[in-house]
């Protein structure tokens, strides 16, 4: 190796590589390559490909900006479906054929279609960020011959009148709230653990929603709601009427948790609905020995979240769209951040307007109305469709 070549990279590191005799053009030539690329910015560090996608997806991990329960979320995700296929693999040479064939591997496992999608999401960012680090120059999950997988398209059932009240006769009265303010209120199941009195506005007649339990690093904590979006939510008097029954028989309990993350600032907050021992209680206990428990008793086959507390949310939807309630308040209260995603979710439950469109033709062409003075407006108010500012 005769020739050698120094040069500094663009993060002021000496980098140096070396050429056999007879070899000074090329050389030459890949010192002027790598200038070039320098200047460019499209340099890529030669031993940057080399690290195992598993250390450069944790060390990817620790820089998010997530919190503690989307970081645990996504560390279950890439250790349970990503590292057993792709995590011992160098980084830089990942191809789209390992992206096909790991996506294909899930497949098999039958995996449902929503998980195997933010699996290959969280994957293709890792991927992104190795393009903007330098280590590599493409990134294979966007691969034109990689189909990227879609969650499944299954349309929400809710539960009937009789079933929500079948289970809420299987529930003790320690835990039979929860019913009402899921499908009274549209609360997440947090949501109902982390309410105080606090949040019951008498007057305006709703419910402040502020905060959820979550679980970090296996530690409870106090955190906003989904997407950190407070909401106020409409409190009917029925729901009103259940909660002071029960805070007579059940007393408000102090509790305090940090808040957001586990070292997070302690916030203590009087909560409504506790465990048998005074704690706040944690969702796949609840759901293991309360929910389930109650569902079979109530003799309600359990088909994973479809059947979950978040059951009593899609009911609400249903009763509030079947009354005629608009898509953009609906997702108001449900805490939805865009409209078009409660839209996409629960379109299907909209009442139909075939039975007012073939009320208003017969009208029409029977000759019950006069179609010189005909007014579309005027037969849209006799409809009910002017209190529905949304045309829906």
């Amino acid at each position: 190796m005769r020739y050698k070549v120094r040069y500094v990279d663009p993060a002021g590191e000496e980098r140096a590589k070396s050429f056999p005799d007879r070899q000074l053009g090329a050389a030459d030539d890949f010192l002027l390559k790598v200038e070039s690329e320098k200047r460019t910015g499209t340099y890529l560090d030669p031993e940057g490909g080399k690290i195992t996608f598993r250390a450069y997806a944790d060390a990817w991990l620790i820089d998010q900006a997530f919190d503690g329960s989307t970081r645990n979320a996504v560390e279950r995700r890439l250790n349970k479906l990503v590292y057993p296929y792709l995590g011992d693999r160098e980084i830089g040479l990942i191809l789209p054929t390992n992206i096909r064939a790991w996506l294909r591997a899930l497949q098999q496992k039958k995996l449902a279609g929503g998980t195997r999608a933010v699996a290959f999401v969280h994957v293709s960012a890792v991927f992104s960020a190795a393009i903007d680090d330098k280590k590599i120059a493409e990134n294979p999950c966007k691969a034109k011959s990689v189909t990227r997988p879609q969650p499944d398209k299954r349309k929400i059932v809710p539960w009937t009148v009789g079933k929500v009240a079948a289970v809420r006769a299987e529930l003790s009265e320690k835990y039979k709230i929860v019913v009402p303010l899921g499908a009274g209120c549209g609360l997440r199941q947090g949501e109902v653990f982390g309410l105080s009195p606090e949040d019951i506005d008498r007057e305006e007649k709703v419910l402040h929603i502020v905060r959820q339990v979550r679980v970090v690093d296996n530690v409870q904590v106090f955190a906003p709601p989904k997407g950190g979006k407070e909401r106020d939510v409409p409190l009917p008097g029925s729901v009103l009427r259940d909660l002071d029954a029960y805070m007579a028989q059940f007393p408000p309990t102090q509790i305090t948790l940090p808040w957001k993350e586990v070292d997070g600032e302690p916030e203590t907050v009087s909560l409504i609905l506790v465990n048998q021992y005074g704690k706040p209680i944690r969702r796949d206990g609840f759901n293991q020995y309360v929910w389930t428990p109650a569902l079979g008793r109530a003799k309600v086959a359990r088909t994973l979240r479809q059947d979950g507390m978040h059951a009593l949310r899609h009911f609400y939807a249903s009763m509030l769209l079947d009354a005629g309630e608009s898509i953009k308040a609906l997702a108001e209260w449900l805490g939805h951040a865009d409209p078009a995603f409660t839209m996409r979710v629960y379109t299907h439950l909209l009442p139909s307007s075939s039975a007012r469109a073939r009320k208003v033709v017969d009208r029409v062409l029977a000759g019950e109305a006069d179609a010189n003075d005909h007014d579309p407006q005027t037969d849209d108010e006799a409809d009910g469709l002017s209190d529905n500012p949304d045309g829906l």
